[in-house]
Order: C-alpha cells, then structure tokens, then sequence
C-alpha cells in the first residue's frame, strides 16, 4: 500500500512538474518582468528584513530600499551609457587603423612562418579563417537574435520598466507572508525533508546570487576603470564584460584579457601599456581569489562551472533572455535535488544490497 502511495505522489509531482514547464514555455514572452521582480525582491529582502528589525514597518522598509535603490541604479546607468556611447563611436572611426596595424605587425611571423614551411599556404590558411569566423559570427548573431527577438520587443522593454518595479514592491513587502504560505502548504510528511532542501536551495543562491553578482559588480567596475585609465579603447566595454562573465570561473577573466591583449597589441606601440594591461588582470585575479570570493560567495556555493554553461546555453535557447535569468536559479535547484536523491539512494536497499 505503502508503495502504491509513493508511486502516486511521484506521478502527482512529476505531472505538476510537466505542466509547471509547459507553462513557463507557452507564457514565456509574457513572463520576464515577473520574473525579474522576483529575482530583485529576492536580492533585496536580506536590507529589508535588516531595516525590520531595526522596528521600521515592512512597507515603509520597502520603499526605502526601493527608492535607495533607484538613486544609485540611475546616474550609474546614465554616466555607463554616456561612457559607452563615446567609446564606441571612438572604436568604430579606428577599426579599420587596427586591422591594418595587426596585420603589418603579424606579418614578419607569417613570412616566418613561409620560410620554415614552404608548404604553407598563406592565402589558404586566410581563406580558412575568414571562413571560421563567418559561421562562428553567422551562429553567434542567430544565438543573439533569438534572445533579442524573443526578449527585447518593445512591449517587453516596456513592461520592464513599468510592471518589474511594481512586481519587486509587493515581493519585498509580502516576502514573509508568501515563504509562510508556501510552508503551511507542504505535505505533512515530508515537511521536514523539503526544509532541509529548501534551505540549502536558499543557501546556494545566496551564496551564488547574491555574493557572485557582488563580485562581478566590483570586479567589472575594477577592470573597467584599471582598462580606462591605461587608456585602452572599448577598455569599459571590455572590463565591464569580463566582470559579468567572471560568475563562471576563468572565463570572464580570459575573455576580458584575450579581447585587451589584442586591442593592446593594435593600439599601442610599446610593451608598457601591454604591460600595464597584464597587471590590470593579474592583480583583478589576485583580488578576486584572495578577498572578493572567499569574503563574499565562501565555499557553499557548490555549482560547477560546465553545469552553469549549460543551463545558461540552454536557458538562452528555450526561453531567450528570461532563460537566461532562470538558469542558474534553475541550475542551484536542480543540483540539490540531484544531491539529495543521492544521498537517498545511497541509503535505500537498492545501494545497500549484497
């Protein structure tokens, strides 16, 4: 009987689970402002519940931190765009001065290269990366024109900017009521597992979300401004992607270096801004192995980068930029439902069995 009784649970539960995913793919072009205001209610309820404990009203709290918030999100936006607009324009007026720089510079190793080689085919090898980079880019801006197309419309822009701020508000305020709600609606039984798993779920993104985004924050201002001062061009741009990309280890920060070493070696004609470069990105390693991650994600966090890279990859191509922001919440569930199953079979007789 008792078996009967848990395979039907776990039909209930699967077919939710089924219906929960059909859902979120049928209402997914409506879904992204819910989405971000969930996420935003969720990054900012550790300074509202700190705010009512210090005996300010909930409501209030959230205002406060909400109009905080704005005071600091807009003039920072405002001077990135400003920053990002003159570097760009700057960028695109010197494109085709880099291109013929690198190419007089690497031309002395392919002549190299043709004397050591005389089998070596320079027009050949040319044609071939030309060709490379024409379907990687041709693969690249599908990718990217599926997550605009599906996730940057007009309506979607602006259902951004009107419904997510109201959404935040009423998760911020009603975050208490909702996490209790959620609780009393919990099976009996099984209770006290779900808890168990429910806190290590809020742990892992805690420590994930709330911790790796504060890093890729310090991290993209740092190298942002370290490249801006060399006087690198698109050295915001470039710093600014390296700290976003910083959440999967070793690829924000080789991406970022790869991308100003070369703008380095075509824009200046000496080894000491190249130098000043390699610095740069060293010492932003320093800072993020030594002080940035262990003070502010710690070692709870437990998610492996490939896991990341796929879920982000799949995310993006399901549901475009609203896969993109439930990946890794996504990812974070998933793993510890798959290290709680386990941690159950390890314990059930079909593990323990002679």
């Amino acid at each position: 009987m008792s078996t009967t009784n848990t395979n039907r649970n776990w039909l209930i539960w699967t077919a939710i689970f089924v219906i929960f995913c059909l859902l979120t793919y049928i209402l997914r072009s409506v879904l992204l402002p819910f989405v971000a205001g969930i996420i935003l209610g969720y990054l900012f309820d550790p300074w509202v519940s700190f705010l009512e404990k210090k005996r300010i009203n909930r409501t209030l709290a959230t205002f406060l931190v909400m109009f905080t918030a704005i005071l600091v999100f807009i003039p920072i936006v405002a001077v990135l765009i400003n920053l990002i607009d003159e570097q760009l324009a700057r960028f695109i007026k010197i494109v085709p001065v880099y291109m013929t720089t690198i190419i007089k510079k690497i031309e002395p190793t392919i002549i190299d290269l043709q004397t050591k080689f005389p089998s070596f085919d320079l027009q050949t090898a040319a044609n071939s990366i030309q060709n490379s980079l024409s379907e990687n880019s041709k693969y690249i801006s599908v990718f990217l024109k599926k997550i605009v197309s599906k996730s940057f419309a007009f309506f979607n822009l602006l259902s951004l900017l009107m419904i997510t701020p109201v959404v935040t508000f009423y998760m911020l305020r009603d975050w208490d009521r909702f996490v209790a709600k959620v609780d009393s609606l919990l099976p009996r039984k099984s209770k006290k597992s779900i808890r168990k798993q429910a806190k290590e779920i809020d742990r892992t993104l805690a420590g994930f979300i709330r911790g790796q985004l504060s890093v890729c924050l310090l991290l993209g201002a740092y190298y942002g401004l370290g490249l801006y001062f060399v006087g690198l061009d698109l050295g915001i741009i470039i710093g600014l992607l390296a700290g976003i990309l910083s959440f999967i280890p070793y690829v924000g920060s080789i991406t970022g270096f790869a991308l100003s070493l070369l703008m380095a070696t075509a824009q200046f004609n000496d080894g000491y801004h190249i130098a000043l470069v390699i610095v740069v990105f060293l010492f932003g390693q320093f800072l993020e192995g030594n002080f940035l991650t262990p003070k502010l994600v710690g070692n709870s966090v437990g998610l492996h980068p490939v896991w990341i890279m796929f879920s982000l990859l799949a995310g993006g191509v399901l549901l475009g930029f609203l896969g993109l922001l439930i990946a890794v919440p996504t990812a974070a569930v998933i793993g510890v439902l798959i290290h709680h199953a386990i941690e159950n079979y390890k314990h059930s007789g079909l593990y323990l069995e002679d």
